[in-house]
């Protein structure tokens, strides 16, 4: 009989329960009895939801109360001595190495964190030394999880992020050089100690995720898994059975490394990224082994084609057996919100076109009925395919007007007016800006005060005319801090903006959007993404009312604010019935419109963000990357190349680890760049000296993601780094992204000391000059 299974369950709650629990936690609102109280509460009720929806294979510690592989830093004793050290208790020396700990005597910083493959989910990166050790922790949390689900009644398969991909996407620490797949031999015996104590507390079944293979791998991660998987299998009827997952892509590219996994029970692979892989997946398969069938999407919000999904299951049946084929989804549905139950202002039409976590599972459970034994799900089959039809001949998703306006777009339309040196030479003149200029990524915090007046205005308890003004009066509050911490570059602050994305989601047509469909981005940070239904186009200008005004209140060149075309794009849930590449280049069009209104209107500095270009960049190298990285450029230049030559463009990446790509970063012509760098090293600036990059670069110089204030000293120390590879006069200072997740306190800070230094280095090269 076919098995249904989910491979992980969104972590907060319908309410966003574990982002309230944590900070509270942080905040000293709520004590550790209630915070853990609340995790095991939220657990049992995802597990009774997958329960009731009919899941077969329903899994468990997926639940993290930060990040899963962060989880598994602590599970392995693999915490860096400098959290080790301080003696923090178990939860605070955790929430430290995800966010940073200053208070109490301890000030240490946060472990790295970068984006989930080419999700928008961050994970905490483990950073190990060249001495690494490892050790289970006492009271593992795959087997504490297990037996809590147990003694509710679900039985459950625990969830374990992999040997080899736990080392893979691990780092060396700073001061340490080891290549961290060379500690294999240290992990292995504590996964064989895991899983004999999960065997023992009773669990027949364990999920270990290998989500690298994915990935173009070398030859040295690539034997990781032979021995890795030998001592696995070796165990037995002493530890579980293993199904090895991987999502995201295919794994066709790597099936030399199959041989490895002889020994287990089965393997799934995502077939809703790539369909193409079951045949010759199929074919790979030992005589007795199963496929885990990723059917169902876990990283998208529309309803599942039930017909097609079922000619994917029926050909895997076909060659296998009903009791070798699970019917799954196609990764952790950590991607995916809560439950569509609780959308209640959604157009009915499009409302019955989405799919969220709570009702994939009953889809997985309805596709595993509907190939052994249809005519028990014969209503839900056929309402499925009403869905489908209507959603292909709604009206909704064509807008005759912008298809005709892509149709005239011109290679001119992408190119600025004259190169870099020359654009470079009016801005110099225009703006007026000092050696190591410094400035923020756009938002400034976020009060409880903004979010009230907002909320009020949404309900129409306050007039557009009172919200007006209210902004104005945050406006005016921003560009007063600014000018007391004599930054050289200002922002408004964004006080207006709901999310990067949203905000202008909500101003474009061709999209729709959700009340309470969050999904986690890095630990108690949500997002709400928007949804594209259709064809998309600017009825009116978004952004230009604010920045106008802020303009007019400033004595410093005003920064316009733009969330670029590929981020909007991958920060919302895109069509499925158009390539991206459509709806990127009508996003592009749309921003082109605001770009041209914002210069009209005074602004001359205009920063287009694409932090979620790396993201969308396909996992492996070759024709697709290029050809995305084609149209991810082009979309971004087709977007900013509509002003003049003393307007100043830039651009805000997340992350600095573009090597690999960064021809097309250079492709895209921005005057300034700023990227994420603080918790990275300094050397990987070395590709702007090897590719000779002539415009000017902000790497991050501090973590916004943390809450500790840096020193001037740490700061100075940074900048240091970065003239190593960097010019003095090519050189920004600014934060990593925007500060609108910081208190007021903690922005002012921090700014302070950044502006200290940078001055500091101001005035040496003044006098060397």
């Amino acid at each position: 009989m076919v098995k249904s299974s989910v491979l992980g369950f969104p972590r907060m709650g319908v309410l966003r329960d574990l982002k309230k629990a944590n900070e509270a936690y942080w905040g000293g609102k709520l004590s550790q009895f209630d915070l853990l109280a609340e995790g095991k509460r939220l657990r049992l009720a995802h597990w009774k939801i997958q329960k009731d929806a009919g899941v077969d294979i329903i899994p468990s510690n997926d639940f993290a109360h930060y990040d899963h592989v962060l989880d598994h830093i602590q599970l392995f004793s693999a915490a860096p001595e400098r959290y080790t050290s301080q003696k923090l208790d178990p939860i605070d020396e955790y929430f430290a190495m995800g966010r940073g700990h200053q208070k109490g005597g301890v000030d240490v910083p946060a472990l790295e964190m970068v984006k989930w493959f080419d999700s928008n989910y961050h994970y905490v990166k483990p950073t190990l030394q060249d001495n690494q050790t490892f050790a289970l922790a006492k009271d593992p949390k795959p087997v504490r999880e297990y037996l809590e689900a147990k003694e509710a009644g679900f039985e459950t398969r625990p969830v374990l992020v992999g040997p080899v991909s736990f080392l893979a996407l691990g780092k060396a620490d700073r001061g340490s050089s080891v290549n961290p797949i060379t500690l294999l031999d240290k992990l292995i015996p504590v996964y064989i100690e895991l899983l004999k104590a999960l065997k023992a507390a009773g669990a027949e079944s364990v999920q270990i995720d290998e989500p690298i293979l994915v990935f173009d791998l070398s030859a040295e991660v690539k034997a990781a898994f032979k021995p890795a998987y030998e001592a696995i299998a070796a165990l037995g009827s002493a530890g579980p059975s293993v199904v090895v997952a991987t999502y995201f892509g295919d794994i066709v590219h790597n099936f030399d490394v199959l041989p490895a996994f002889s020994g287990v029970q089965g393997i799934h692979v995502d077939l809703v990224r790539n369909p193409e892989q079951l045949e010759p997946v199929l074919k790979q398969l030992g005589p007795k082994q199963i496929l885990s069938a990723g059917v169902v999407d876990g990283r998208n919000i529309w309803k599942n084609n039930f017909a097609k999904s079922i000619e994917l299951i029926q050909t895997a049946i076909k060659a296998l057996s009903e009791d070798r084929v699970i019917v799954a989804t196609s990764s952790s549905l950590l991607h995916t919100p809560h439950t569509l139950a609780s959308e209640k202002k959604l157009p009915a039409e499009v409302y019955n076109w989405f799919s969220f976590a709570t009702e994939k599972t009953k889809e997985v459970a309805i596709l595993a009925k509907a190939v052994t034994n249809p005519g028990s799900v014969s209503a839900e089959l056929e309402a499925n395919a009403a869905v489908i039809k209507s959603r292909a001949e709604s009206t909704r998703t064509n807008d005759p007007k912008v298809k005709e306006r892509q149709a005239q777009v011109t290679p001119e339309q992408h190119l600025r007016k004259s190169p870099f040196d020359a654009r470079y030479a009016q801005q110099k003149e225009h703006l007026k800006l000092p050696l190591f200029p410094t400035t923020t990524i756009g938002s400034f915090p976020q009060t409880s005060e903004i979010r009230i007046q907002r909320n009020k205005f949404t309900k129409g308890e306050i007039t557009e005319e009172e919200y007006d003004a209210f902004i104005r009066k945050e406006i005016d509050f921003a560009i007063k801090i600014q000018d007391e911490l004599d930054l050289d570059v200002y922002v408004h602050g964004e006080p207006e903006r709901n999310d990067m994305v949203q905000y202008f989601g909500e101003r474009l047509e061709g999209y729709v959007f959700t009340t309470h469909a969050w999904v986690q981005s890095y630990g108690s940070r949500c997002v709400r993404p928007p949804i594209i239904v259709g064809d998309i186009s600017r009825p009116k200008p978004m952004t230009v009312k604010e920045s106008k005004y802020a303009a007019s209140v400033s004595k410093k060149p005003m920064k316009g604010m733009l969330t670029g075309p590929v981020t909007c794009l991958r920060w919302s849930f895109p069509r499925v019935d158009v390539h991206q590449s459509v709806q990127c280049q009508q996003l592009a069009l749309a921003l082109r419109d605001e770009v041209v209104d914002l210069e009209a209107n005074g602004i001359f500095v205009i920063q287009v963000d694409e932090p979620a270009l790396r993201e969308g960049l396909p996992l492996r190298k070759g024709s697709e990357r290029e050809a995305y990285l084609q149209w991810a450029v082009d979309s971004f230049k087709l977007a900013t190349a509509g002003v003049e030559d003393s307007t100043q463009i830039h651009s805000h990446f997340c992350y600095s680890e573009f090597q690999d790509f960064f021809h097309a970063i250079a492709a895209l012509d921005a005057d300034v760049l700023s990227i994420e760098n603080s918790k990275s090293d300094a050397k990987l600036l070395k590709v702007f000296i090897d590719e000779s990059y002539p415009r000017h670069i902000g790497p991050g110089v501090y973590d916004i993601h943390s809450p500790r204030i840096p020193s001037e000293a740490e700061f100075k120390q940074r900048i240091s780094e970065m003239l190593e590879f960097l010019r003095p006069d090519q050189l920004w200072i600014n934060p990593d992204c925007g500060l609108k997740t910081r208190k007021w306190d903690e922005v002012k800070g921090a700014l302070a000391e950044m502006v200290k230094a940078a001055k500091y280095f101001r005035e040496q090269y003044a006098n060397k000059a």
